[in-house]
């Protein structure tokens, strides 16, 4: 079992910050203004992704 990259949905407010450092792993979804994740295996951005979200709505979930 690995980790995958999570977004709490409940806390996005979807600024983007994500989507902006990390495009590869990260989209705001348009209908819902959240960010979801499209790569759930990570890149070397996620880690800035998380340090930097402003709602702490990013992290790495057990599978």
């Amino acid at each position: 079992m690995g980790k995958v990259v999570y977004v709490d949905l409940d806390e996005c407010t979807g600024c983007g910050t994500c989507e902006e450092l990390c495009p590869e792993v990260f989209k705001v979804d348009e209908e819902t203004e959240k960010a979801v994740v499209i790569k759930p295996e990570g890149a070397d951005c996620v880690e800035e992704s998380i340090d930097t979200c402003p709602d702490e709505a990013i992290s790495w979930q057990e599978e």
